[in-house]
Order: structure tokens, then C-alpha cells, then sequence
């Protein structure tokens, strides 16, 4: 009878105490993976997107939609007379390469730069990982799916490569989202961690819509780009979180990765 009534003890009813003991322990728990839960719900968001206009992309559908974007900011049929004023062009013509690959790199090179001298040789690894998967990831579904360009007639921009996804989208979401990401553990206030991101973000967008706008890539081959690109991004973040809490949990391991000095905080 005695452990029968321990037994009833320890599963009844909880006290306020230790009611609100859970609460505390549940919103800890809450806040320390809620980064984590949100950088897998991008992922799986981000390649669902990604299969749905690849689905699209050879539909009617996803086909009208492209060129009723394209004949929307090509109204005259040409490349010499786009939608909207003349400095508008201009203006795209050197916002897009924010995204080409030689301006990310050299981009690249100097924040991996800061980041070794600041001894975050985590940061600097998967930064590198991540553009050079980034091009690789871009080459690969363009040899894949092989999509033809807007008309040349319409483009404003030379162009080189297949259109579907885009590269410049893909690349500029990589890099600028991974470095926003970065950032904001350097800012503990919330409004400059929104603000690191929000300026990831726009530059990511800027960078594909100026890809549509100069007709160097349809409507969907951004979007593609964008949710590639976004996936992978925060793929590399997961990679480096898990790392961290595996170091954390063993920091004395000898044969681990060398992480960033403030993994531990």
C-alpha cells in the first residue's frame, strides 16, 4: 500500500510550482532549438518549392506565367526599351551583378579573410563550403533541366549558361543569407538581428528581381534559384549547429573539427 500511494504521488496532479518549474524548462527548450526547427522548416520548404516549378516549368501553366511576366516588363518586344524609366536599367544593370560569381567571390575571399583573423575558422569553412556547393548546385540542375534563355532579343545582359535555376538568385541567397545568419550572433538585441537579416533578404531579392527584369532569366528560374539556394544555405547552418552542440557536449575531444571561438557562448 505504501508504494502504491508513492506511486499515485508521483504521477497526480502537478503543484503550481512545479507547473510553472515545466514552464521555465519548456521555453528554454523552446528558445534554444527554435533556430534549429525554423532552419529545417526552410529546408524542406525550400526543396518542395523547388520540385513544384521544376514541375511547373514544362507545364502550360508555369509556362504563361513566365511570359506574362516577360511581355509585363518588355511591353515594346525589345531589350532596348524596357518597362519603366531609362535609369531604371541602368540601376538593375548594376545591382544583378551583386549576385555573379566574381563579385561573391571576392566578397568571399574577404569575409573568409576576417573570419580566420577573428579565428572563426568554422564560419570561414562552411562559408567556403557553401559557394563553392553553391556553383556546383547551379551547374549541375542547369545541365540537368537545360532550359532555354528569354529571347535574346528581349535580354540586356549577356548570358552564357542554361536558365533554369538561376545563378545569380541561387548564389546571392547562398552568400548573403549565410552571412546574415552569421551576424546576428554578434547583435544580442532583437532589432539588430532583424536588421542583419532584413538586409540579407533584400539584397537576395534585389539580386533575382533585376535577373528578371533585364530578361536574363524567367519568373520561375529565380524562384527556383531563390528556394535552392535558400535550402542550402541553411543546410550549412544546421551542419555547423550540430557540430557546435556535439563540441560543446565533448570539448575536450581531440579529434573534433575546430569551431569558433564563441561556439561555447
Amino acid at each position: 500500500m505504501r508504494g502504491t500511494s508513492r506511486k499515485r504521488d508521483r504521477f497526480g496532479p502537478m503543484t503550481p510550482d512545479q507547473i510553472a518549474a515545466f514552464a521555465r524548462r519548456a521555453l528554454r527548450i523552446a528558445r534554444t532549438e527554435i533556430a534549429a526547427i525554423s532552419a529545417l522548416f526552410i529546408v524542406a520548404l525550400g526543396v518542395m518549392t523547388f520540385v513544384e516549378l521544376a514541375d511547373d516549368m514544362t507545364e502550360a501553366d508555369g509556362r504563361a506565367f513566365d511570359e506574362a511576366v516577360l511581355e509585363a516588363l518588355r511591353p515594346n518586344a525589345t531589350a532596348l526599351d524596357p518597362w519603366g524609366p531609362g535609369w531604371l536599367e541602368t540601376a538593375a544593370m548594376d545591382l544583378t551583378a551583386l549576385g555573379g560569381t566574381a563579385v561573391l567571390s571576392l566578397f568571399a575571399v574577404i569575409v573568409t579573410g576576417f573570419l580566420v583573423l577573428q579565428r572563426k575558422r568554422l564560419s570561414a569553412l562552411l562559408l567556403g563550403l557553401g559557394l563553392i556547393g553553391g556553383v556546383a548546385l547551379s551547374e549541375g540542375l542547369k545541365a540537368l533541366f537545360g532550359r532555354d534563355r528569354p529571347p535574346e532579343a528581349l535580354r540586356a545582359v549577356e548570358t552564357m549558361s542554361a536558365s533554369f535555376p538561376s545563378g545569380h538568385s541561387l548564389l546571392s541567397a547562398v552568400f548573403y543569407l549565410s552571412i546574415g545568419v552569421m551576424l546576428t550572433r554578434a547583435f544580442p538585441q532583437k532589432r539588430f538581428k532583424a536588421y542583419v537579416i532584413g538586409v540579407a533578404v533584400l539584397l537576395t531579392l534585389i539580386v533575382g528581381l533585376t535577373r528578371v527584369y533585364l530578361a536574363a532569366h524567367w519568373a520561375t528560374d529565380v524562384l527556383a534559384g531563390w528556394s535552392v539556394g535558400a535550402a542550402w544555405a541553411m543546410a550549412l547552418w544546421l551542419v555547423a549547429y550540430a557540430i557546435q552542440r556535439r563540441q560543446a557536449a565533448r570539448p575536450q575531444a581531440p579529434h573534433v573539427l575546430p569551431v569558433d571561438e564563441d561556439s561555447q557562448t
